[in-house]
């Protein structure tokens, strides 16, 4: 499997290439008022709004970087919906086999869950299940339908 390999305060995170839509530049977002912290802003992208999740401040309380390697990975969240990720250092890729990634041992109630782990040379690589990746409120503050009265 080829993947899309990023970097966090050291750490590595890896996105199956068959979640990801499209790798953006960095741009400017559309800021929305009383979002959620993680909730960056959103984009147009080909004429529909896409919510981004900034991954610094879901996995690092943090704001990312703006840094010419941080991009911006709209991915396939659901068969319906597309969310983007702001990513530090989202510039390569790495073939992996999906065994390569093993449990770490280390379980989380809540999202993001970084359940499965492969190790190399360079040290862990986390897993990131795109479908697995936001906590249900946050989620459903995105993708919740609105009631027509």
């Amino acid at each position: 499997m080829l993947f899309l390999l990023m970097q966090l305060d050291g750490d590595r995170y890896a996105l199956d290439i068959g979640q990801v839509a499209v790798v953006l530049p960095l741009i400017d977002l559309r800021t929305v008022p009383g979002a959620p912290a993680a909730v960056a802003g959103i984009i147009d992208y080909g004429g529909s709004p896409v919510p981004v999740i900034d991954l610094s401040r879901l996995f690092a309380n943090r704001a990312a970087h703006r840094r010419l390697g941080t991009r911006i990975v709209l991915v396939r969240y659901t068969t319906q919906h597309v969310l983007g990720l702001i990513a530090e250092r989202a510039t390569e890729t790495v073939r992996r086999e999906p065994s390569d990634f093993q449990l770490s041992g280390i379980t989380r109630k809540e999202p993001p869950h970084l359940d499965l782990v492969a190790l190399d040379a360079t040290g862990p690589v986390h897993w990131i299940d795109v479908s697995r990746l936001l906590p249900e409120p946050l989620a459903d503050s995105l993708f919740r339908q609105s009631v027509e009265a």
